[in-house]
């Protein structure tokens, strides 16, 4: 069904074309047809909140197309991206299942369609599909794992240019060979890649400056090409 934002809204997820493996993406086909009766879908624009730090957890969201950023700030208003996610990530899952408030923000990055669904219906797909159920603790572990990495990279990192090279080389990690170009679309403002590695956007900016005047990076318009892997991974090691 073709939607606003130039979107091909999926509403059946029986039919969707992307069933890659992702949480909610590739079930078992009892458990497909469940989630396609719980789930509502939604389509949001650009800047939409799907919900707020802090807010009491009505449910999750799928997100099937789009990107959003998840981010939590400090009373005096500095805020930290703590991930860009991407289709087939489920949003708001660690404080759903735990009934605790949304530790993170959840805002929309471009237009895109999210699935919901609420906090009741999903506990009790969850009771009724005990593979989905392993599915969401293998992804909450997963959740951890990358919380911790987030804290050691925040905290026992010493320098910007180290969390700036460890950014970049975390957006190419499949290149094919570490002495080839990696080539990247950045969709990211410089205040965004600020609040990501927790520095400020004069700092983001001197750090391009500086990493293509050696030569690791190359950046025309929002094309980035990372030319020397090895030299971002003696920075980013340091």
């Amino acid at each position: 069904m073709r939607a606003p934002y130039g979107l091909n809204v999926i509403d059946n997820c029986l039919i969707c074309p992307v069933r890659e493996e992702h949480l909610f993406c590739n079930l078992p086909l009892p458990a497909v047809q469940k989630l396609n009766e719980i789930k509502s879908t939604g389509v949001y624009p650009k800047s939409t909140m799907l919900f707020v730090e802090g807010q009491q957890p009505r449910g999750v969201f799928v997100l099937c197309a789009g990107k959003a950023k998840l981010s939590t700030s400090s009373s005096e208003g500095k805020t930290i991206i703590t991930k860009i996610s991407e289709a087939g990530d489920v949003l708001g899952l660690n404080a759903t299942i735990s009934n605790r408030p949304y530790e993170v923000t959840a805002e929309m990055m471009e237009a895109g369609q999210a699935n919901f669904i609420a906090r009741d219906e999903l506990l009790q797909f969850l009771r009724e599909y005990g593979e989905v159920a392993l599915r969401v603790a293998e992804q909450l572990s997963r959740n951890y794992y990358t919380a911790y990495e987030e804290i050691r990279t925040l905290g026992l990192t010493s320098s910007p240019a180290e969390k700036f090279a460890k950014l970049l080389l975390s957006w190419s990690p499949n290149a094919e060979k570490a002495t080839e170009p990696a080539h990247l679309k950045l969709t990211l403002t410089h205040e965004e890649i600020a609040e990501m590695i927790g520095t400020t956007r004069e700092t983001v900016s001197r750090l391009f400056s500086d990493f293509k005047k050696k030569q690791l990076l190359q950046l025309k318009g929002s094309n980035l090409i990372i030319r020397d892997k090895p030299a971002l991974e003696k920075i980013a090691h340091s």
